[in-house]
């Protein structure tokens, strides 16, 4: 009997093997939460694991939807209250609005600072005989442009940095922290991004959140129509945890990949041009993000199983895309992989990844940064995993990786 909320089948990675004969035998499969599960929720829920599926439900609003937010917790009052647990018209309105702050310029801005800050990580780095590289840069790129996006100052990065760690360690189980320190580090954040967006009003910067706080655009109604500070503080919440957590496990596992499939790094060496296209593959072979949740808006019908209405859906990202109905040969680590259909950001449809493209971004240069500045990258040790709990989308997350560059 299959227990996905049972947090020992992820103990040493995302659990392929299960997966693979859930694609097979069953791809709806019905999972009732244990009755000793703590916290609002349903009964349960269905486990779609089919590439053509979770592509279908990802880009299919109308059926699937995104209201009760991309969680398993239930919180009623998250539901509706950021850009990722939105239905349209709201998500809609909400992400033109974010959209106008990455404008041509500032995109171009944030490459050149990327690079910048991948070449100072990776030189500090190689000074040190060996490093936690999860820590020392796969964390603290995605961190770094987080807050160049907001405008946050340098002196208050180290702070806010270890605040987020905090909070993303809270869904585990061995983090020890009680639902009081919990709701501290939110306070935190919140309180900061309040005061953040305050300034930004009064004295805006060149940064994307000064646009964001100042940001008025025509709505539907021929209204203007602007984020309030309760969107804005979600947005920040949105950002610093989601943005930071995912590009961190793609950037870890990205090298992971690339160190126990030498032939592929020598093949990225020798090959440049090759940077975009490994990418894409590190981005599907890492699938930072486990699943997202949907509601049933209406029944409906799948291989022969009804998912009825209102029930909770849950899209498996990592399963999509090791499906050998999408991919050829998808056990195979290849970064000239072409077509390469990934749905790790989501698979299309609305709710498709705002930030997909800053993620490649930082992926990609801080490879080229790697490569092109170590002669030699070798791995000291074997990562450490962690799993957090079903209640979070990412769930997995890669904590230690002993590296030595020179």
């Amino acid at each position: 009997m299959v227990d996905l909320t049972d947090m020992t089948l992820f103990r040493d990675g995302f659990p392929h093997d299960l997966f693979g004969e859930l694609r097979v035998n069953q791809p709806v499969l019905w999972q009732e939460f244990p009755a000793d599960m703590k916290g609002p929720r349903d009964p349960g829920f269905w486990v779609l694991s089919r590439h053509a599926d979770v592509q279908s439900a990802n880009r299919d609003a109308e059926r699937y939807s995104a209201f009760d937010g991309p969680s398993l917790t239930g919180l009623p009052e998250m539901r509706g209250a950021m850009l990722a647990a939105m239905d349209a018209p709201d998500h809609t309105r909400q992400r033109r609005l974010i959209s106008a702050g990455f404008t041509p310029r500032m995109i171009s801005k944030l490459e050149e600072r990327a690079r910048e800050w991948a070449i100072s990580l990776v030189e500090n780095a190689r000074t040190q005989s060996t490093i936690n590289f999860v820590d020392e840069i796969a964390y603290k790129l995605p961190m770094h442009m987080i807050a160049d996006i907001v405008g946050i100052p340098v002196e208050d990065r180290d702070w806010l940095f270890s605040l987020t760690t905090r909070f993303l360690l809270a869904a585990s189980a061995d983090a020890g922290m009680t639902e009081a320190d919990i709701l501290d580090v939110q306070v935190q954040m919140f309180g900061y991004a309040q005061q953040l967006s305050s300034r930004k009003r009064d004295e805006p910067e060149d940064d994307v959140w000064s646009i964001l706080s100042n940001v008025e655009l025509d709505g539907e109604d021929g209204e203007k129509t602007s984020l309030g500070q309760i969107e804005l503080d979600m947005f920040f919440m949105l950002l610093t945890v989601a943005g930071s957590e995912t590009t961190r496990n793609a950037i870890a596992g990205g090298l992971h990949a690339l160190l126990t499939h030498p032939d592929q790094m020598a093949l990225m060496r020798a090959n440049p041009g090759m940077l975009k296209g490994a990418v894409e593959e590190i981005i599907r072979w890492t699938s930072p993000v486990v699943y997202f949740a949907r509601r049933a808006t209406t029944d409906i019908e799948l291989h022969g199983t009804t998912i009825a209405e209102g029930d909770r859906v849950t899209l498996w990202y990592p399963s999509a895309n090791r499906d050998s109905a999408a991919f050829v040969d998808p056990f195979k680590f290849d970064i000239n992989r072409s077509p390469n259909p990934h749905v790790s950001f989501g698979g299309g449809g609305p709710h498709f990844c705002l930030g997909h493209n800053l993620a490649k971004l930082e992926i990609a240069v801080i490879f080229e940064a790697l490569l092109n500045r170590c002669a030699n990258i070798e791995a000291v040790g074997e990562p450490t995993m962690t799993a957090s709990s079903i209640d979070s989308p990412v769930l997995l997350a890669m904590t230690d990786y002993p590296v030595q560059l020179s």
